[in-house]
Formats: structure tokens, sequence, C-alpha cells
């Protein structure tokens, strides 16, 4: 038997300060990661070996407890134990992901309750001593809960503060927390980030996608925390999910599965009634799961494939209040059409764990996906746009355990691309209303987008834990590092094809454009591509300190530091420094274009970089602070709270464009005909109409080859990190088998980026007066030679106050049911419209007002059941309602008064029960399961899942009037022929085969 060391006791406080200190000296030179494991505390007697074994796999774990009994495993894998104290007693524990449990050992066998997911004798408990604001999401709900997807994430929303949305328009899905947008969560897979540097969506490969971010059949539990996690969390400011993938056991098991719905399973759409008929339609996700064992108690496999194949219904509708009719062939692409979809995922793992003391896992993640976009609302089915998406991602990982320390090291690669294409090459035809600012009536024609974005690289991660210091308590102490390398790469070459804009009047559209809108290359400068070597460190301490039975306290601190060299390196070309030098021809003599702009509150050299004067961020120290307080020491009735801050990122998507739109600018040319809306002649870009101007090469012709023009995007010099600030408090209880809990929550996030318009009139004023006030922006006021000056920095903030309520009964087999409800009251606002980065409407962001968020509701409640039945059948529901997202926009009420931001109530169906408040999303769910036991050890099961079962209109598009004759009076009506926030009724089938 190996030798046990003393434990641990750290006599006076500056000791432990030493301690601390030194955890951070070990782990200098490698990198953290966010743990998905469980950690089980408790009491035994004195000196007394605790093991740990894992039931479906062999796994030991082995700890001396301390002289006054104390014990501490820490970082068990997810799964169910049997825990032995030598001379005392032995319990069946079931620890769930990122959780901690403790567990009493006695010799005279007793227990005392659970705690945080730890199930004693198959009783699933929930998280109770913790200061964190969340919850788990368990397999069971995963497996029986009805689902639209199988997105895994779709469960998130049991948990209140998060809301999980499909996309009516496409079908794409998000994951969003509290008022911030989902580019501001992030997802742990086996403690390994998923962050997507470069595009939006939070995560890689979620950026306008329909797949899913993982194969289900791969995940075991997930845990979601809204707020206030431990400092070992970072690259989030809302939501962070850590999730635990499956292993393969001692015993051999597998599934496979096949489930399928179509058009002839559901009712129709809204447009397909103001059709009169069904757009063919199907979905179908199949896939399969197997594991067991290499060398039994040492070396496990699991592998899982998915796949999707989808074809979803999406609706074409004109723009509101045309004033005539679309030429035939436009109207012809009006009304229901399809998206074609496809997605095949693997993920493979093995574990190896030689001795008591070692486990080495290996997994690997493949992603493939081709999707139609693009298509739905304005965008008719001829401006398509296919996206290739493609992850790969592999996690070599060594946890070492000791009697008193722990190391858990990663290395990690990850390659990502995303890819959009035109579904078509030529030329785009979009009608529009010129005279309210451009307003898009319908796109038809070649698409706009292509673009090649992705990420690739390695990383070393690496968690150092203390697990049994003393001192006026028992603390885990655990710290890190982290070094990662990844490469940033975009090319975006918009518009891929011209886009030709038609005035459409009471007469219809007229026959010729009145602008067009294109791209070129600059000859021998570069085609829209920009690359930047990334580096990332970042560094936390962490105490767990339970002072007694009482009180807990949660103790950390993370710092995080990002270089762009594309950013830090790059030098501002000559040619755009010498124009803001030189004469502003519209403004008085000798009044350069710098002082121009500095006439309206922009100094430009705050925007002029040359290659020296930026610096990466230094400065993002994050306290995260937290409590539990157990009332009576018996785990029924605790106080919990926290305090902290979370720097998020800047996306790579916005900071390219500095360097991109250096080298493929886009440009507006204006016509004059007499078969269109004419322009003004006196203008540098107003040309006569020609058809030869159909051909791209001739219409290239009439701007400059070398950029003059060109719009210039210039980013601050000083760009700051975007973050939350967040503090809760609450308190948890158990009443019999049931767990319940009520929070309030404040977040206030800043710094979010934001482009905004940098030309300025020669007053240096922004709006002009008179009738130019409703539309005044100064896009007239270019920076000669070249075009339009954007300017990005930072300033977008959210504000959101919280209650949030839980309410938990587990299902278990004894008792046969099980509850979850989840309710979010959000009173949030907002200085820029919810997942807007572009504030060209005022002179700068910190113009806009704070107004009421429209990216989030109100009132969102979520409730779930499962029940079993007769003859072996398990139902289950979803109960969904939700008061409408406010609607946000640039308000335009009359020529007498200018457009301005504001945000207005939006409609739905119903009422809500709480306050009057009409549904947004009204939506019940039901699936039933049966099983039927075949020979040899295999099950065959069905699964039936019905959505919508009353098949409400859950609108999700809308005309708004704002009002007339200079009185704000907005006027918010549904397009009934339009999209819906939900599918209609429909059927789904699973069938499938356990081994």
């Amino acid at each position: 038997m190996q030798t046990r060391r003393p434990r641990f006791v750290v006599p006076k406080p500056t000791l432990l300060a030493c301690a601390l200190a030194g955890c951070l000296a070990l782990g200098a030179p490698l990198a953290f990661a966010q743990s998905t494991g469980a950690t089980l505390r408790g009491d035994a007697a004195g000196g007394a070996e605790i093991t740990a074994t894992n039931t479906a796999t062999g796994l030991v774990r082995r700890v001396t407890a301390a002289s006054d009994g104390s014990y501490t495993l820490a970082n068990l894998p997810p799964g169910t134990y049997t825990v032995t104290a030598a001379g005392g007693a032995t319990q069946t524990v079931t620890l769930s992901v990122a959780q901690t449990a403790e567990l009493n050992l006695t010799a005279g066998g007793e227990v005392a309750p659970t705690l945080e997911g730890v199930t004693v004798t198959a009783l699933a408990l929930p998280e109770v001593k913790t200061s964190e604001v969340g919850g788990t999401v368990s397999t069971k709900i995963i497996n029986t809960i009805p689902q639209t997807t199988r997105n895994f994430l779709e469960f998130a929303d049991v948990i209140p503060g998060v809301a999980f949305s499909i996309n009516p328009d496409n079908g794409t899905t998000k994951l969003q927390g509290g008022a911030q947008s989902a580019s501001n969560i992030n997802v742990y897979i086996d403690g390994v980030g998923q962050k997507n540097y470069v595009l939006q969506g939070g995560i890689t490969g979620q950026d306008s996608s329909r797949g899913n971010p993982f194969p289900q059949l791969g995940i075991g539990e997930y845990k979601v925390i809204t707020q206030n996690y431990k400092a070992e969390y970072d690259q989030v400011s809302s939501a962070a999910v850590t999730a635990v993938t499956k292993s393969g056991t001692n015993e051999f098991h597998g599934e496979v599965f096949d489930s399928y719905t179509g058009d002839s399973w559901r009712a129709m759409t809204p447009s397909e009634h103001a059709d009169g008929d069904k757009v063919q339609t199907h979905e179908k996700e199949y896939g399969l799961a197997f594991g067991g064992p290499i060398i039994r108690d040492e070396m496990h496999f699991f592998f899982t494939y998915e796949a999707k194949d989808f074809v979803t219904p999406a609706a074409v509708v004109e723009g509101s209040n045309a004033p005539g009719p679309l030429p035939p062939a436009a109207v012809d692409e009006i009304g229901p059409t399809s998206l074609p979809f496809h997605e095949d995922l693997y993920f493979g793992k093995i574990d190896f764990s030689p001795n008591e003391s070692e486990l080495f896992e290996l997994t690997a993640k493949y992603r493939h996906e081709t999707q139609r976009d693009n298509v739905g609302d304005q965008q008719a089915p001829s401006f398509g746009t296919d996206i290739l998406n493609n992850e790969k991602r592999a996690d070599l990982r060594w946890l070492h355990t000791s009697d008193r320390w722990q190391n858990d090291a990663h290395i990690t690669w990850e390659d990502t691309t995303w890819g959009p294409r035109p579904l078509q090459n030529g030329d785009a035809f979009i009608y529009a209303l010129a005279a309210d600012n451009n307003r898009v009536l319908l796109e038809t024609g070649a698409g706009a987008n292509f673009q090649n974005k992705g990420q690739q690289g390695p990383a070393f991660q690496d968690d150092f834990s203390l697990t049994d210091l003393q001192w006026n308590g028992d603390h885990l102490v655990k710290t890190g590092i982290k070094y990662k390398e990844v490469k940033l790469s975009t090319q975006e070459i918009n518009p891929a094809n011209p886009q030709f804009f038609f005035n459409v009047t009471s007469a219809g559209a007229d026959q010729d454009p009145y602008k067009a809108f294109f791209g070129t290359p600059l000859a021998g400068i570069g085609n829209g591509t920009a690359e930047s070597k990334n580096k990332q460190f970042g560094a936390y301490i962490q105490d767990d300190w339970q002072i007694n039975e009482h009180l807990t306290l949660n103790l950390g601190v993370r710092w995080d530091y990002e270089e762009t060299p594309s950013y830090l390196n790059y030098r501002t070309p000559a040619d755009v420094v010498a124009a803001f030098g030189s004469q502003d021809p519209n403004a008085p003599a000798g009044q350069t274009y710098a002082q121009t702009l500095a006439l309206g509150g922009i100094n430009i050299n705050d925007y002029i970089s040359n290659g020296n004067n930026r610096d990466a961020i230094k400065d993002e120290w994050q306290p995260r602070l937290g409590f539990s307080y157990d009332l009576n020491g018996d785990q029924q009735h605790v106080f919990f709270g926290g305090i902290g801050r979370s720097y998020d990122r800047d996306s790579f998507d916005y900071m390219q464009l500095e360097e991109s739109k250096a080298t493929f600018p886009s440009y507006e040319v204006f016509f004059n005909s007499p078969n269109g809306l004419p322009c003004d002649t006196t203008a540098s870009n107003c040309v006569n109409w020609d058809p030869r101007f159909y051909d791209i090469n001739q219409l290239r012709s009439l701007v400059s080859p070398t950029g003059g023009g060109r719009e210039i995007d210039l980013l601050n010099n000083n760009l700051k990190v975007p973050y939350s600030d967040q503090a809760s408090i609450g308190m948890r209880n158990q009443v019999g088998d049931w767990n319940t809990s009520v929070a309030v929550s404040r977040i206030v996030s800043k710094d979010g980026f934001a482009f905004i318009l940098g030309n300025r009139r020669p007053d240096g004023s922004f709006f002009g007066t008179g009738g130019d006030a409703g539309y005044g922006q100064p896009w007239g006021f270019p920076i000669q030679p070249f075009g339009t000056l954007i300017l990005g920095k930072n300033g977008i903030e959210t504000k959101s106050n919280s209650l949030l309520l839980s309410l938990d009964k587990p299902y278990t087999k004894a008792s046969g049911w099980g509850v979850t409800v989840a309710y979010t009251y959000t009173d949030a606002e907002e200085n820029r419209k919810s997942g807007e980065h572009y504030a060209l409407d005022e002179p700068d962001i910190t113009d806009y007002p704070f107004l009421t968020s429209s990216g989030v509701a109100k009132h969102r409640l979520v409730a779930t059941g499962i029940i079993d039945g007769p003859w072996g059948m398990t139902y289950s529901g979803k109960l969904t309602l939700q008061t409408p997202i406010p609607i946000s926009d640039i308000a335009c009420f009359g020529a007498a008064a200018p457009c301005l931001p504001h945000a207005t109530d939006s409609v739905g169906t119903g009422r809500f029960i709480a306050g009057g408040q009409i549904f947004g999303i009204r939506e019940v769910d039901l699936a039933a399961n049966k099983d039927f036991d075949l020979t040899g050890g295999v099950t065959m099961y069905m699964r039936l899942d019905l959505f919508n079962v009353f098949n409400f209109k859950n609108y999700s598009d809308f005309n708004t009037n704002w009002g007339a004759n200079g009185v704000y009076n907005p006027v918010v009506t549904a397009v009934t022929s339009g999209n819906m926030y939900t599918y209609p009724r429909t059927l789904k089938l699973q069938l499938g085969f356990r081994f």
C-alpha cells in the first residue's frame, strides 16, 4: 500500500499566503482548464483511508482523512461511486458535473444529507452550498424532455436566466444569457473552452448555423452558470456552460437511432396558409454511439456519430408599406420556400488509468456542415447563400492525483472554418424605397456574401490544486495559468456581386436602377484578407474555504491578456493619413479634414496608428467573491450571494475590418436615368445610366483602381475589452423532495464594440437642419479622395435587474415523476439595439439613449414534467410562456421630426397571467417514450414528440408605424403571413435500439 503523508496544516495566515503564491509558481509554465470534475468533501474517522471506486469504469481514488476526520476527493469524473471509509461506512453516491458534494462517513455508518449534486442511494439532489447562480441539466432531462433539435444546449432554459431560441427565418439556433448577446457566452466541454474568436454566436460553429456544437449522444450532463462563476472561467461575460462527455465503461454498450418529421407531419405555416399550399420539407436525424472496455478497469473507448438532414420552411415577404407593385418576376419569389441543411458530427474518446494516481484521456471531434442561408423575410430564394462550416478539435488530458495535491493538464488543438458563398453569381436586383432611407422591400438575384473565416492553433493548459489545506477551516485551493496561440484569419469580399437598387413608387418599380453597390480588389494590394497570430495568457487563483458547517466562502481572482498583432502593428496607410491633413473643400480655406472632425468631437489622432502607438490591455483583473450560509447546518435552508467581474473579448470579425476594407473596398455609384430616380449631378459618384454597367468590369471602371473613393475603416488606438460586473443574492431550500431557489441579480456590461459614422459637415455638425433633419447623417461629406469614414470604438452597454425563481422535484424511479419550473423576470435596458454593432444614426455611441432591451423578454416561464405511465410508457412535457421582446429601431415619424432611436412593445396572442402583458410565445410540447425488451440484452425504443400542441401562432415578423406628422405614436402589427418564433404543430418520430 502506498505510504500516506500527514495532512498539510497551515498554522497562520502568512504561511497560507506563501502557499498560494507557491501554487502560481508551480503552474507557471502551464495553463488552466475549466473543471468538469466533481469534488467530494466530508468527515470520517481521523486518519481513515477514504476510497472511491467508479462502478462503471473501475477508476479508484484514495485519500487519507485528517486528524479531525475531514477529507477531500477532488476532480472525480462525474458518475456513480462506491465510497468507503476504512473502519466506517460504505455508500454508493452519484456525482454530477462540476459539483461539490458533502458525504460524512462515520464508524456507525451514519451518512449525512447530500450536498451540491451528490446522490446517495440513487437520490438525485441539487446544488445547495454554492455561490454560483445556475443549475445542472441531468441526463434524464436530456433523454426525455421534448426537443425540437438535437442541440444539447436546447435544455439549458430549464435554468432561470438563459434562453435557447431558434431563428424563425432560417432555423439557426443560439443560447443567450440575460440581456447580453449570444456572443457573450462560453461553453466548456471536458474543461476546454469552445470560444469563437472570429465570429458571433459565442462558440465555434454556431454563427448562423442550424447545426449542433456537439453530438448529443456524447454528452453526459452539463451545468449552466448564469453569473458569479468561479475564477477558473474565462472569456465569458454572460452564461457559462460546462459539459462532460460520456466515456466507455467495463461493459460494451451501444445505441442507434433515427428520427423523422416532414411536411405531411406538420400544420401549415402562416406563409403557407396565405399561399394556399405547403412547401415540401423534412427533418431527418440519425446516429449511433458505442463504447466499452479495452482493458477492464484500466482502458475504455467511446465513439459517436450524428447527422442532420433538413429541408426547413421559410417565408419570403415583401417589406411593409410598399407604395406600388413589384415586377412579376420578383413577386414570383414571394411566399413560402425552404432551406436545405446537412451536418455530420463525429466524436471519439479513449481513457486510460494505469494506476490510482493517473488518468489519461484522448478525445477528438469533427464537424462538417453545408447550409442554405440568407433566404426569408425580404430575401428571395435567388439571393441565397451556401455556407460551409467545418470544425476539428483534439484534446489530450493527463490528470495526476496525489494524497495532498492534483494536477490536470491538457494539450489541445482546434481548426475551424466558416465560408459563405453566393448561391449564384451575376447581378442582384434590390427593390427599395429611396425616400425612406433606402428601406428594402425585396432582394433578388445574385447574393452579396462571400467570406472565409476561421481560427487555428494549439493550447497548453493545466489546473493545479491543493486539496487539504487547513487554517480556520478547510481550503480547496486551485490555481493555474494559460497560454494559447491561435491564428485568426478572414477573407471578406462583400459584396461579391454588384447590387443594383430600384426605387419603387405608386406606379411600381423603376425600369432603371438609381444606384449600385459593389466591391473591387485593389491591384497589387490585397483581396479582402486579414490574418493575426494571437497569443492569449491568463492566470487565476481560487480558494473554496469551508469555515464551518454554516459558512463557505468562494474567493478568487483571475487576470487575462491577449495580443492581436494585426491590430497592434497596423499602420494606417500614408495616403489616408495625408487625406486628413488636406483641405476640406466644403470648409473655409485652411481648414483640414482633421480640424473639421475636431469641431465634431473627433480627434482623428486617436484612430491613426503608426505601428507603435497601440498596446494590448494589461489591466483585466477580475475578482470573483461569493459565499453560502447554511442557516441550520443541515443543508435545508441556504443563503448565497456573490459579486464579480468577468472580461470577454473583442471579436476579430470587427477588428479585421480596418485591414480588409483597405484591400477590397466597396463603393456606391448613383445613376441618372429618365426611367429611374435622378441623382445629384454635382456629386462625383453620379453618372448617367448605361445598361453596360450590368457588367461588373464596366461598373468597376467608374471608380479608382487604387482605392480612391473607398470606405475608410479605422479603430481606436486604445480599444478596451468588454466586461460585465455581476452581483446576486438569494436563498435555496429543500422541502421534502422539492428544491427551491430564489435570487435577485444585477448585471452591468460595458465597453461593447461599436462602429460610428465619422463623417462631419464643415462646421463639425452631424445632423442637417430644416427639411433635412429626418435623414441628416452627413453621408455626402466624405474624406476626399476617399469615401465614408467608419470608426470603431467601445461604448455599447447593457444593464439588467433580474428575479430568478426555480422549483425542482427530481425524477426518481421510486416516485416515477419529476418536475422543473424556471421563471425569470428581467428589467433590462441597452444603449444600442441588441446584437447590433453599427451605430451610424447618431454622432457617437454615447449619444444613443438607454432604451428597453430588445434582446430579452421581461417575463419568461419554462416548466417541464416527466411521469411514468402504464404499459412501461414514460410521458413528458414542456411549457414555454414568454412576453413579447420589444422592438427597437431608428424611428422616423415625419419630416418635421428627426429619426431617433426608440423602443416599443411588440404584440402577440393571448394574455400573460402577470401584469396583463401579451404573450410573445406560447408553446406546449409533449413526448411519449416506450421501451421494448428484445432478446440478447437489446432494447428497442420508440419516441413521439408533438411540438406546439395547440398550434399557437407565435408571429415573429412585425410592421411598425412609428407615427406621422412629427408625432410619435408607434403602432405594431404582426405579419400574419410571415414567420413564427416556433414550429407550427409538428409530430416527430424517433426509433432506436440500445444494447
